[in-house]
């Protein structure tokens, strides 16, 4: 016979108390240290300030982007396909912000892009000054009331799923593991500006490396240089194919967030000066005069064609 409900509840109350009293025990203060603490208080100092190089607050919202000092100042794109899609995206949105040139150690996730929202007055909230994720960046724009009218058609998971991997993948081979690729552009944009020193270049250019690996792996047992590039180029294709005669994706009357998405990636592989010197997806790219095309429109108006 099972036992009743008010055994049961004696039982667990038992139970709970003598692993509460086992915890009360663990963590009670010794009476030789309870005494010394008594003689002499504990004292609480005050926060450290924030680092001097930390992210300031600034009149205008800061978008931390990987970029280079000169190009920061001037609004050019940044070189990263992730940072290079929100940058479009606010500038589509009409917010006015400032690039700043950063690292992934600046921001609060680990991860740029992240935006600094402006200080509207010496009375702004501390909650109005916290950083904003990439992922919230939409919802901050409708906050402002800048709201970007995005497709609701059926198919945009799926473009974007070829963006996210195919092209994605592509991107990771032919910059990080591409050996000509690597020290050409890689090297120069990403290991450079973070040391001087040899050692620590080197061990940076081994992790880039190994990370783009370990991602590819993600998706299979082997590496397939071929299969990577075969699929990127039919997803230019497939991408060309829903653009059509149209100046934005999905038929929109002006650019969205997919156009940006598109643009991260059309604009840094058409960039003569970014540095490509296996230009395999390129070419790829370059086949498509649709794509091309839709990469000068973005970059006239919202980069005054300035890079080209």
């Amino acid at each position: 016979m099972p036992p009743s409900r008010t055994t049961e509840e004696k039982i667990s109350q038992s139970t709970f108390s003598r692993q509460s009293q086992k915890v009360s025990n663990f963590f009670s203060i010794p009476a030789p240290v309870k005494a010394l603490f008594e003689v002499v208080p504990v004292l609480s100092y005050p926060a450290n300030p924030l680092p001097s190089r930390g992210p300031k607050s600034s009149r205008i919202p800061s978008l931390y982007v990987f970029s280079t000092e000169r190009d920061a100042a001037a609004g050019r794109p940044s070189f990263n396909p992730t940072c290079l899609k929100w940058q479009t995206f606010l500038n589509i949105a009409g917010i006015d912000h400032r690039l700043v040139a950063s690292n992934n150690h600046a921001s609060p996730t680990g991860i740029l892009p992240f935006l600094l929202p402006g200080v509207q007055s010496s009375n702004s909230s501390e909650d109005s000054l916290v950083p904003v994720t990439s992922n919230k960046l939409v919802k901050y724009a409708a906050d402002q009331g800048l709201r970007v009218n995005e497709s609701f058609d059926v198919r945009y998971e799926a473009y974007q799923a070829l963006l996210d991997h195919r092209i994605r993948n592509a991107w990771l081979y032919t910059l990080y593991l591409e050996p000509r690729n690597f020290s050409a552009a890689a090297h120069r944009l990403y290991v450079s500006p973070a040391s001087s020193n040899l050692l620590v270049r080197t061990s940076i250019s081994h992790m880039l490396r190994v990370a783009a690996e370990e991602e590819l792996l993600k998706h299979g047992s082997v590496i397939d240089k071929e299969d990577l590039y075969n699929e990127a180029e039919k997803a230019f294709g497939a991408l060309s194919a829903l653009l059509g005669n149209g100046q934005w994706f999905f038929a929109n009357q002006k650019p969205a967030l997919f156009d940006a998405s598109v643009f991260a990636y059309t604009q840094l592989l058409l960039d003569e000066d970014f540095g490509w010197k296996e230009q395999r997806l390129c070419i790829a790219l370059r086949k498509w005069d649709n794509l091309v095309q839709h990469r000068e429109r973005i970059l006239v108006r919202y980069y005054g064609g300035t890079h080209q």
